[in-house]
């Protein structure tokens, strides 16, 4: 089978499953900043959430540009594939490091929705995007480790039973390289909540379940780390480079859906006794949008295949994210402009989708970072920070 039939057949199938949950449905759980439960069980039952897990671990076995096909339709389809993109990526880090016995463990249970792994611990207050500088410890006491620390924007804690938790083991003044002493470890959150794991809510700008975490002698059993003690920073990248180009398949389903929206909508609405889709003030920067996203698109696919290849894809991850990012907050900006004052209004949905595709400009890594990434490991420019 061509791959094209192949996506087709799987956009097919992902539309599908999200003809029950209308724009309706997400507009409810937003207003209630409610987690949208039913619509994670029909995804996780359909086998998608376990798309990137081997058959032999009772997964899909796609590929990863067949995966970004699922969370682009789910954002298309006017839903927010968020609550469930970790669920996606955030096993590989298991998949790719962990042993036998643990991908044995969970990976078969995350497939068939017996747990979940949809956390992954890694961000804190005064790192943010400098990784290596997390503070958060993990102090090996015999059969376990003692973790101590905080972490912030840690999402979906509260609708997860495992996490993929990044922390120092080695402090960094006694490493050579500033990225060495960090581990991995996978965390049972039904065990550490409440003894030694305290979970604090914050509310956000959308509808997204994300939280504080403070570690006070959390034990951590030394056999849910994964890999090798110290080479953490290093198996988290991997993981990483698939959360972008997943990501950039989320945006690139925002922009399609700001873009059929806003040329609907110009096409229906009537002023002055002509649609205002007739006039080129209109047409032009919805037609705009549209050739944004389409390119974009091109490079979330380059990435997406230099990564099944296995193949170095930091650089086009990076500017996949951007371009694709760009891309939807400009359709974003035009739908609204398309809408007028009905933009505002969360009837019509624009509001709650502008809402949620303006946090890819800063997350999972801010914009400007990308540029400073092709700048340094591109262009050979000197650090700028």
């Amino acid at each position: 089978m061509a791959k094209t039939e192949l996506y087709e057949d799987l956009r097919q199938g992902v539309r599908q499953a999200c003809v029950g949950f209308p724009d309706s449905y997400w507009r409810e759980l937003d207003v209630n900043r409610e987690y949208p439960e039913e619509f994670v069980k029909a995804m996780t039952e359909a086998g998608y959430l376990g798309a990137l897990i081997p058959e032999e671990y009772g997964g899909l076995g796609l590929s990863l540009a067949e995966t970004t096909i699922i969370l682009e339709e789910i954002n298309r389809s006017g839903g927010n594939a968020q609550p469930v993109h970790a669920q996606v990526y955030t096993m590989g880090t298991l998949l790719r490091h962990g042993s036998e016995e643990q991908k044995q463990e969970y990976l078969p249970k995350i497939a068939s929705g017996e747990i979940r792994l949809q956390a992954f611990g890694v961000t804190e207050p005064e790192a943010g995007t400098d990784t290596t500088s997390l503070r958060t410890t993990a102090v090996r006491a015999g059969d376990h480790y003692v973790v101590n620390g905080r972490k912030i924007y840690i999402s979906r804690v509260q609708h997860s039973d495992f996490m993929v938790l990044l922390v120092r083991t080695t402090p960094r003044e006694q490493v050579k390289h500033k990225s060495e002493g960090l581990s991995v470890f996978v965390v049972d959150l039904r065990e550490a909540v409440g003894k030694g794991l305290t979970v604090k809510p914050r509310r956000v700008m959308i509808n997204n379940e994300t939280n504080e975490l403070i570690f006070e002698n959390l034990r951590v059993p030394a056999s849910s780390l994964i890999g090798e003690e110290g080479k953490g920073f290093r198996y988290i990248l991997d993981g990483m480079n698939a959360e972008r180009i997943l990501i950039a398949a989320e945006c690139i389903g925002n922009g399609r859906w700001f873009v059929d929206r806003a040329a609907r909508r110009a096409a229906e609405r009537v002023v002055f006794g002509r649609p205002i889709g007739q006039n080129q003030g209109i047409q032009f920067p919805i037609a705009k949008a549209h050739i944004s996203v389409e390119a974009a698109d091109l490079m979330r696919f380059r990435a997406a295949f230099l990564f099944d290849r296995g193949e170095p894809c930091g650089a086009e991850a990076n500017m996949a994210l951007l371009l694709t990012a760009d891309a939807s907050w400009e359709a974003a900006n035009v739908a609204m402009q398309t809408f007028g004052g009905y933009s505002y209004d969360a009837e019509f949905d624009v509001e709650r989708k502008f809402r949620e595709t303006r946090l890819f400009q800063v997350a999972p890594i801010s914009t400007n970072l990308i540029l400073s990434y092709v700048a340094e490991h591109v262009l050979g420019l000197p650090r700028s920070f």
